[in-house]
């Protein structure tokens, strides 16, 4: 088992969650938190005055998947998350030793 580990523009939220239950990826925690990379933030204007905003919005995908699901997962996430611009974001995948459902105690991939 797999523990993929998205980070996103928030804007591409639903076509990732799209792509991913289309593959039958059938849960997936969603977190909004804020980060920087390559952008490095920017900077705006308000009220005539400018500011430097360095962490920026974006969406963390956490997701469970068997590992004949995880390049599929990969996939789906990366191609949906796509847009050619810098900020669009990160994959991380991590192996999973153990999950438990804690209603009816299955293990592994059946508690996924």
């Amino acid at each position: 088992m797999q523990l993929v580990i998205a980070i996103i523009k928030p804007a591409k939220l639903n076509d990732v969650r799209e792509a991913l239950e289309q593959i039958g990826c059938q849960g997936m925690t969603i977190t909004e938190v804020r980060g920087f990379g390559r952008q490095k933030g920017h900077t705006e204007l308000y009220r005539g005055a400018e500011y430097r905003i360095d962490f920026l919005p974006k969406i963390r995908i956490d997701i469970a998947v068997t590992d004949e699901q995880r390049e599929a997962a990969i996939d789906a996430i990366r191609d949906a998350a796509h847009t050619g611009n810098t900020g669009d974001g990160k994959i991380f995948v991590t192996p999973l030793s153990t999950v438990i459902r804690i209603r009816t105690g299955e293990v592994d991939q059946f508690a996924i």
